[in-house]
């Protein structure tokens, strides 16, 4: 349990006691897990906010729950991604750019766009909302164990470094199972599109970041879990 506790501490920012390096190394396979339990918490304030005040502001209080939970790490991912691979510069220039703490007008783009669509996605899912919520943030996060362990990994050091070997299967497939059955149960056939809609945009951005930077970084990975969140999301509301 020691990879499932260095996942909870590397994705949020819950306590999770002692850790050494080589636990890390044990944590992409349980960060399907905790991106499920992330999205649970999310429903929670999602039931409670829009009890209070409607499906809209519901979303909202939601995405700002998860926001806070994680420090907002994938979203700062998100942004210094674009601001890297949207800058038009060779790859080691736009690595440095995406080192840069500063948000360029790229990512700043990206990461208003993309929130206010997930946060509207939400809203107009209404009752499929908390499944949504719980598969995409699940799911989502499975899917950079995936990429971790298909790299190629290009920086020599960063938040990936050292989490890019073999890792078992057991808790992404689990959390993937869980993520899947949840989205059956509540939208039926729905799973189909929303599971269409994750994958291409996980592997567009994979596929992006390959061309321009020859792999994947941390920010990339980051990058990945927005987009595929969101990519659930948006297929998810294209059936309903």
């Amino acid at each position: 349990m020691r990879g499932a506790r260095a996942a909870l501490a590397f994705l949020t920012r819950l306590p999770a006691g002692p850790l050494d390096s080589a636990d890390f190394a044990r944590a992409p396979g349980w960060f399907g897990a905790v991106g499920l339990g992330i999205g649970a918490l999310s429903a929670g304030v999602w039931f409670l906010a829009s009890w209070l005040w409607g499906p809209v502001l519901g979303a909202l209080a939601a995405v700002t729950a998860g926001l806070l939970l994680t420090g907002a790490l994938h979203e700062d991912g998100l942004a210094d991604t674009f601001d890297g691979l949207g800058s038009g510069r060779p790859a080691e220039r736009a690595l440095e750019i995406m080192r840069d703490s500063r948000i360029g007008s790229f990512g700043a783009l990206a990461l208003g766009v993309v929130l206010a669509a997930r946060v509207m996605a939400l809203a107009a899912l209404g009752p499929w909302a908390p499944a949504a919520l719980i598969a995409g943030q699940g799911l989502s996060r499975g899917g950079m164990g995936v990429m971790l362990q298909s790299g190629p990994y290009v920086r020599l050091s960063g938040a990936g470094t050292g989490m890019t070997g073999q890792q078992p299967l057991a808790p992404p497939l689990g959390a993937a199972l869980a993520g899947g059955a949840l989205l059956l149960w509540t939208a039926g056939w729905g799973l189909l599109s929303a599971l269409a809609g994750l994958a291409l945009a996980q592997l567009a951005i994979r596929a992006w970041a390959r061309r321009r930077l020859g792999g994947i970084t941390g920010d990339v990975l980051g990058a990945a879990q927005v987009l595929g969140d969101l990519g659930l999301l948006l297929g998810l509301l294209a059936w309903r």
